[in-house]
């Protein structure tokens, strides 16, 4: 069997795999070609494994982070009881291995965010790599849901309950409207959009034969729609993964409302809430005013061949 085929297999039962470096999303996102993994065994079984999208634009073949993709980044298989220093010892053998590896194949360029249980950069630093720290926002437990509320702030919760007799918030399948409603973020503040409806509608295939995914939308008194939310989910965690909302009703605020929902429909799903992350300020705050916390990760990444042009590395990332 090849790298792929065995991780193929390893995706198939081991829960500890983040959602975003599974097998079927790296095809759903990437393309069942354009993607590999690297892969570290012991014992007969795999040790440590890392999936990656592979481009070539420009002439230049590199890796980078796939659309619609927080993470990727190492997934280790850790012994039970270990000691801490054993631990690093451990991350930094198998990191070491999965370096070598990328050095053998024929890329310019190599960028990838880790997940943020992923702490040690170390082996990364001593060869070389990069690292840019970037920060998501997690609700670590879902289980109770007044408690969640109580740590929202109180412009959140006032929102919140001054719209309950304005918003009516529902279940969608119409993803050709969220979309159009996904769109007019980055429009409004006029920059491009970076996924295409077809990468969108194929991930939500793909998600929705899994049964991981909800569309919500806020609609007014009139039906007419303010806002939509987008999550997916495993058995450790829900994930905000893209929203929507018209700019003509922004004042409204249905997106806190619609966001509430959201979390009480995710603590149904799973043990808990990755916001996605953002590094624009508006966005970390209204995250933030959630009660959610703050998780640094890595962002990592090396020019093994030559140093790309920053205009050339700003287009094909």
């Amino acid at each position: 069997m090849s790298y792929k085929d065995k991780y193929r297999e390893l995706c198939k039962n081991e829960k500890s795999i983040p959602l975003f470096s599974k097998d079927w999303w790296m095809d759903a996102v990437c393309g069942e070609e354009n993607w590999d993994v690297f892969v570290v065994e012991r014992g007969g079984q795999i040790a440590a494994a890392m999936p990656y999208y592979i481009k070539k634009k420009f002439g230049i073949k590199y890796i980078t982070q796939p659309k619609l993709t927080q993470t990727n980044g190492i997934w280790i298989r850790y012994h039970e009881n270990q000691r801490y220093e054993r631990k690093l010892a451990y991350e930094n053998e198998v990191m070491t291995e999965i370096i070598n590896q990328l050095g053998e194949i024929n890329v310019a360029y190599f960028q990838q965010n880790f997940h943020y249980s992923i702490t040690n950069y170390l082996p990364f630093y001593l060869r070389g790599f990069e690292q840019n720290t970037r920060y998501t926002y997690v609700i670590e437990d879902l289980t109770d849901l007044e408690y969640v509320f109580s740590n929202f702030s109180k412009n959140h919760k006032k929102i919140i309950r001054n719209n309950l007799e304005k918003v009516r918030i529902y279940e969608t399948e119409d993803i050709k409207q969220f979309y159009s409603l996904n769109k007019m973020v980055f429009q409004r503040q006029g920059l491009p959009i970076p996924y295409s409806f077809e990468l969108v509608s194929k991930l939500d295939n793909a998600c929705k034969q899994k049964n991981i995914r909800v569309m919500l939308a806020a609609e007014d008194e009139n039906g007419i729609i303010h806002s939509v939310l987008y999550i997916t989910w495993d058995e450790q965690s829900a994930y905000f993964i893209m929203s929507g909302a018209d700019p003509k009703f922004r004042n409204c605020n249905f997106e806190t409302s619609l966001t509430w929902e959201g979390i009480k429909y995710a603590s149904n799903v799973s043990k808990k809430l990755n916001f996605d992350g953002s590094m624009i300020e508006n966005i970390s705050d209204f995250f933030r005013k959630f009660g959610a916390v703050q998780k640094p990760y890595f962002n990592i990444s090396k020019a093994f061949k030559y140093k790309l042009p920053i205009d050339i590395y700003k287009k094909i990332r």
